[in-house]
């Protein structure tokens, strides 16, 4: 079979060819750990008429299954980089984390920046909130709070700012102000930069109201052109602060559309199984908060534990109590040696953790909102995709890709808040036919006041 996609390269230059459609040259990389460029993305052809193409990350677990350790690792890498380059300390942890990136050895987090370093940190939804909340782990001293796309009843974001390339542009962050109304470094974590906009924009958004002297800009990638690595001088000089970049990789992209691919058409293998379908609650585990969005789930309050409206390292270890309790729960429901969890939209971190404490032969992967080109080939970003209504807000299309047919033996498919049986029968009805003999509906959050309805096969 053809490959969808190739690879060639030289000293510091990388093209991807994809789909023999978008040519991809990546030159002057900048790579201080060494990293193999391979194990960090590769890419995809993206159904978006302002970006055409996609880096698939290796390493995030949202449209590659990865062992969820790999994603822990990479954000503790990206913590080691932080207080080497811009804090200047020798980061002792540094050769153990990057022989478990390499080798996929077990690793457990544990915190190991200094409480001298008392940074905010945001996390960019939805693709970065676990890259970002595993960040935040490493801080012995620090607060943590995500983006969110969702509206939230009764209250009124205190910081919003647009992400233009995306398919959902509008980001709302709904914390207290105590946790932005101050002077302190706060740090941005997202996946990749290319041009960096999203991040100059909540900047001018936060300086404008809670002004400072120094950001942060946390990404595995840098690929940033010249003429939008000078936009962030300007607006250095502009607003009279410092923005530091750190990352993995960093190098220029170049991108060069070939031909116009042809219209997607829907070809999809699928095998009837008939899935056995179980729903578990984690509600005992974790702390309801005050917070209802403004959908379908209304009734239903989001968890403390996400971070969605505010985090502080001193909370970390009891959360990580509760995680590891929970893991023991699900792990004893596990009935097969091939296991995927699926985190959903933004709700990315808390499965990846206690998909990490499972046991063994457990991937890890989430739900998006991103289409993207499908093709069955070898070293594409996305051979295999299914779409369906998201079960929480049912306006939203969500996409799942990657999982071949007959590969998992059981899926555990992670939710923050209850859907009813009405909302998950179209994403049931889609991962029923991929060959998967049990499938667990996993809820973190209920309304009490109504009886628990089941899941019919």
């Amino acid at each position: 079979m053809k490959n969808a996609q190739t690879l060639t390269l030289s000293e510091k230059k990388y093209t991807f060819n994809i789909l023999e459609a978008i040519k991809v040259e990546i030159d002057q990389l900048e790579n201080p750990y060494h990293i193999p460029i391979n194990e960090l993305f590769t890419m995809a052809a993206r159904i978006n008429k302002k970006r055409s193409f996609l880096f698939v990350s290796k390493v995030l677990g949202k449209h590659l299954p990865i062992t969820p350790e790999k994603g822990l690792l990479v954000a503790a890498l990206l913590g080691a980089r932080y207080i080497e380059k811009i804090k200047g300390f020798e980061c002792k942890e540094k050769e153990r984390l990057l022989s478990s990136f390499l080798k996929g050895v077990p690793f457990s987090s544990c915190p190991f920046i200094p409480e001298s370093i008392n940074p905010v940190i945001i996390g960019f939804a939805e693709t970065a909130t676990a890259l970002a909340h595993a960040f935040f782990d490493c801080f012995k001293s620090a607060e943590f709070f995500h983006t969110t796309r969702e509206e939230i009843y009764g209250e009124r974001p205190v910081i919003t700012f647009e992400e233009e390339h995306s398919h959902a542009t509008s980001h709302r962050c709904y914390v207290s102000l105590e946790m932005i109304n101050h002077q302190r470094e706060i740090i941005l974590v997202d996946d990749e930069l290319t041009t960096g906009k999203t991040a100059l924009n909540i900047i001018q958004f936060i300086q404008g109201k809670f002004p400072r002297e120094e950001y942060t800009i946390i990404s595995i990638l840098d690929l940033r052109s010249e003429e939008s690595k000078q936009k962030f001088s300007n607006l250095e000089k502009d607003l009279g602060i410092k923005i530091n970049v750190i990352s993995l990789l960093s190098g220029h992209v170049k991108i060069q559309q070939l031909r116009k691919l042809e219209e997607q058409q829907a070809n999809e293998r699928t095998v009837e199984n008939g899935a056995f379908i179980e729903t578990l609650q984690l509600d005992s585990y974790f702390t309801s908060s005050s917070y209802f969005a403004q959908d379908e789930l209304k009734t239903i309050p989001f968890i403390k534990e996400t971070g969605r409206f505010g985090l502080k390292s001193s909370e970390n270890i009891i959360i990580h109590d509760r995680i590891s309790a929970a893991a023991e729960f699900l792990r004893q429901k596990r009935i097969g040696a091939r296991t995927l969890c699926l985190g959903t939209g933004e709700f990315m971190y808390i499965p990846m953790k206690l998909a990490a404490e499972m046991g063994s032969g457990v991937h890890y992967q989430s739900t998006t909102r991103s289409p993207i080109y499908i093709k069955n080939n070898t070293g594409y970003g996305a051979q295999y995709g299914v779409g369906f209504p998201n079960p929480e807000n049912s306006k939203v299309p969500h996409f799942v890709y990657n999982i071949p047919l007959n590969h998992y033996d059981e899926l555990f498919v992670f939710f923050e808040r209850e859907v009813s049986t009405r909302q998950l029968q179209p994403m049931l009805d889609r991962f029923g036919k991929l060959g998967i003999q049990s499938i667990k509906i996993v809820f973190l959050s209920r309304n009490r006041g109504e009886q628990d309805e089941k899941i019919a096969k």
